[in-house]
């Protein structure tokens, strides 16, 4: 990255800060607390951080949808992965893969949820994912226990933050330090093995967090370990400085394959059946970070995040999909049950394998990411309004090796692979909102550019590219009534492809675009009555390009990209009913997910089997609901809950009759309910037990690599004791 293109940006920068500050010294007062302007609450040290939606008087202003939910809101139904807190949002679409939450597929408005690859990740205003520039794909998540609120926000603001602005921006909360020693324990055992131990500690603007969850997952020969420390101290020194430092240690270490089941395997063996006990799964992954925040004055605050992560990855499999054919074995004749075929045979025809003997070698596929970040802002109260300007840097890097194994349990091996990848970017963003009476206009402006580097180490051939993007948006809010606003915004969507998808392996650049989209919204948030919010809102991303990244470790969708529309309508119901009752609601009607084009594979530009103009886009379910109804009396505190997904299409061609592999056929409708009670015992003791999948019910959530099912029945009884 050459010197012109980070002094560009820290110019740009420096003149769109001080244009406001010449004005602002005559200027009145902005109607409402600005988004980066923190209150200090009693009892506990606000640590500085960048919040997407913030507090409560900022809905008014937010020109798109905005859903907030906090620590209580967690608490009442005891969630107990991000995917289930996650679809009490309207616009999400959740999909479980390996039944604790850890590597979750997350979509909004309709798009292809796989590996959360069109959505931006943050915490505490940080990039979450280990690579969102050059690797999107969430294979790490961290447990839901940690956060005390998430942040969801969709349309023209999105564009505050980046690379992906296509879908929206998801922001976990980490609970603040307390200013007096205090904190609690918390233990919760269940069924399937599971295990939970929470400690949190803190006092003097200091916090400490741990964490230990282990149990089984969805199928068999699938078991998980998860260890989480969290360490967090903030300061506030010379009146106008606040300092926090944060740093993170997380492993896990499961039993897990990658490879779903065949339709045969699903119907003769049943859904939890899983034959790769070998199959390990481990992360090691290590943060730390700095956020200083200067209050210039009552009108202008700094705010810096400096940042950084270690993500190791280290996956060793037998198989990688239902039609995996690594090694050869799918030429090595075996018997079972009489019948002689090859290991793939005996799979798709539904019999019980022995992958030991039958199958007696594995792959590591191994990877390392690196990422640091510095990211400046200001916020300015003019005149006019409020200006928010920002800078971000950011440098990853990604080391992939695979090995190859020549036993089941072999870690050692030989070397196919050995890649490494480097993503150079820098972004800046300007924004500034005009109150204009009962109307405010927010402009808002985005750039992103980005240096892409591959090299592999085996052939030493290495191949390089670069992309930028202006991405132009506007939000507009009209104070209706004293609690209706009518919001509406468009913004141009945009996403990076992926370094290993415009670089090959020789060295040359592929000719993959990347994701555009123009995205609209109108929508209305209200409170017509006391106790009751609602929020609607009608939406459309019309996509230039849409890219599909090719089924995951081999399987047999392409990379592929073509035009999408869709377009549909979300609805966010919250009330609170007399004797101590209440309710909520998040629905989404994605009526259109149409490829208005055939999607085309990147590499020979033609278009995908089965794909034409007019058929639905896969995984897009056209309704999702999540309900519940829940009681406050006396001591106690209910809720039931239902979570709907609609059928959906898993592949181009929208194929309904499953295939042999299991990769292809209608994902048909579920409803699972759930149900959970705490009790408060004493001031500091709270008993809770809650139910997941009441009903037990079987249903399929993905067969990209062969079907994946949801987790089964689960239930848990615990204890909170605070001090």
């Amino acid at each position: 990255m050459n010197s012109t293109r980070i002094l560009l940006p820290l110019v740009a920068c420096a003149v769109a800060a001080a244009t406001p500050l010449h004005a602002q010294t005559a200027a009145a007062p902005a109607p409402a607390p600005a988004a980066g302007f923190s209150t200090v609450e009693p009892g506990i040290v606000v640590q500085p951080r960048f919040e997407v939606i913030g507090r409560r008087e900022r809905l008014p202003f937010i020109g798109g949808s905005a859903d907030t939910f906090g620590e209580v809101a967690l608490e009442q139904s005891r969630v107990f992965t991000a995917n289930e807190a996650l679809r009490r949002v309207p616009g999400i679409t959740v999909r479980d893969e390996e039944g604790f939450g850890l590597r979750p597929n997350i979509g909004l408005r309709g798009l292809n949820p796989t590996r959360t690859t069109k959505v931006t990740l943050l915490e505490d205003g940080m990039p979450l994912a280990y690579a969102p520039y050059g690797d999107n794909a969430s294979y790490y998540h961290p447990p839901i226990d940690r956060f005390t609120g998430i942040e969801v926000l969709k349309g023209a603001h999105a564009l505050y933050f980046g690379p992906q602005t296509i879908g929206g921006v998801v922001n976990y909360l980490t609970p603040d330090a307390p200013r007096e020693f205090a904190g609690f324990v918390q233990a919760a055992a269940g069924n399937r093995g599971y295990l939970n131990l929470h400690v949190r500690l803190g006092g003097g603007g200091a916090l400490l967090d741990y964490m230990r969850k282990e149990g089984d997952g969805a199928r068999e020969n699938l078991d998980h370990r998860v260890d989480d420390l969290n360490f967090k101290f903030t300061l506030r020194f010379a009146d106008r400085h606040t300092l926090t430092f944060r740093a993170n240690y997380y492993t896990e270490d499961s039993t897990v394959t990658y490879s779903g089941l065949t339709q045969a395997e699903f119907e003769n063996l049943g859904a939890r059946y899983n034959p790769f006990k070998n199959d390990d799964f481990d992360i090691r992954r290590t943060g730390a970070s700095l956020t200083h925040r200067l209050k210039a004055n009552a009108d202008v605050e700094f705010t810096t995040n400096l940042y950084y992560s270690a993500f190791d990855r280290d996956w060793w499999r037998q198989s990688s999909n239902s039609q995996d054919g690594q090694h050869g074995a799918g030429n090595v004749i075996q018997v079972i049950d009489g019948v002689s075929a090859t290991f793939l045979q005996h799979r798709l025809a539904g019999r019980r394998v022995d992958p030991d003997t039958q199958f007696a070698s594995v792959q590591g596929r191994l990877r390392s990411y690196v990422t640091t970040g510095l990211e400046p802002r200001v916020t300015v109260r003019t005149g006019a309004g409020e200006l928010q300007a920002g800078l971000k840097l950011q440098r990853e890097t990604q080391d992939r090796r695979q090995i190859n194994g020549n036993s089941p349990t072999a870690r050692t091996g030989t070397l196919a692979e050995d890649n490494y990848r480097r993503t150079l970017a820098w972004s800046a963003f300007a924004a500034h909102r005009f109150d204009l009476g009962s109307v405010t206009l927010t402009p808002v402006v985005r750039y992103e550019s980005m240096d892409f580097e591959r090299l592999s180490r085996l052939t030493n051939v290495a191949g390089s590219t670069s992309l930028d993007r202006f991405l132009p948006g506007l939000g507009a809010t009209w104070q209706a009534a004293p609690s209706t606003t009518v919001f509406a915004s468009v913004h141009q969507g945009f996403a990076p492809p992926r370094v290993e998808d415009l670089i090959g392996g020789a060295g040359t650049v592929t000719d993959v675009d990347a994701e555009k989209s123009l995205n609209t919204e109108l929508g209305v948030r209200a409170e017509p009555f006391e106790g009751v919010a609602v929020q609607a809102a009608l939406f459309r991303q019309d996509f230039g390009n849409l890219i599909a990244v090719g089924s995951i470790a081999g399987g047999s969708t392409p990379l592929s990209q073509g035009k999408a529309l869709f377009q549909g309508l979300e609805l966010g119901l919250n009330t609170r009913l007399p004797h101590g009752l209440r309710a909520r609601l998040a629905y989404t009607n994605v009526f259109t997910a149409e490829q208005t084009s055939p999607f085309v594979n990147v590499a020979t530009r033609t278009p995908v089997a089965g794909s034409v103009a007019g058929n639905r886009q896969p995984y897009s379910p056209r309704q999702t609901l999540t309900a519940a109804i829940g009681f406050a009396r006396d001591r106690f505190d209910g809720e039931l809950e239902a979570q709907h997904v609609g059928e959906q299409f898993s592949d181009f061609a929208n194929t309904i009759a499953p295939t042999a592999d299991g990769q292809r056929g209608l994902l048909a409708a579920s409803t699972i309910w759930n149900a959970t009670l705490n009790y408060r015992a004493t001031a500091r003791l709270s008993l809770f037990a809650t139910v997941k999948n009441i009903g037990d019910k079987t249903y399929i959530t993905d067969r990209t690599r062969g079907i994946q099912v949801g987790q089964p029945r689960l239930l848990q009884t615990g204890a909170r004791f605070t001090f």
